[in-house]
């Protein structure tokens, strides 16, 4: 299985255990692969940073107003932006890589402003971490 079919599956997962309230164990695939597993338990270890962020960026938006699905988008890629060290048991996803792969999600997954909306949140994050890479 693909890398990008295993964040996508991450993606899901977490929004499932957003709209449900249910555990992240009990919405994971039970046959879902290490990678897969290992970026959803990071996104949900480090949800409260990336929330933040995510508000951080999102001009105009508070983040209850950016549907589940988006955010679990957008929740996958800062992880992997942020903390690649968390689930890169190989080389890590290059930051464009991963902000087109959100966008591709986004364009697949949900309606016709998302793709721009996360793209915008995702490059205002990514020049954050260029400018100061320390921050969270």
């Amino acid at each position: 299985m693909r890398r990008s079919d295993q964040r996508r599956a991450a993606v899901f997962a977490l929004y499932q255990q957003e709209v449900t309230g249910g555990t992240l164990d009990s919405v994971l695939d039970r046959d879902a692969r290490p990678f897969t597993m290992a970026l959803a338990h990071a996104v949900d270890d480090h949800r409260d940073e990336l929330d933040a962020e995510i508000a951080r960026h999102a001009r105009g938006w508070t983040l209850d107003r950016i549907a589940p699905l988006e955010r679990s988008i957008l929740r996958v890629a800062l992880l992997e932006l942020r903390h690649p060290e968390l689930v890169a048991d190989r080389e890590p996803i290059p930051p464009e890589a991963a902000i087109d792969e959100a966008v591709r999600t986004a364009k697949t997954y949900c309606g016709t402003d998302a793709p721009a909306f996360v793209n915008g949140v995702l490059g205002a994050a990514l020049g954050d971490l260029r400018e100061n890479p320390a921050a969270p």
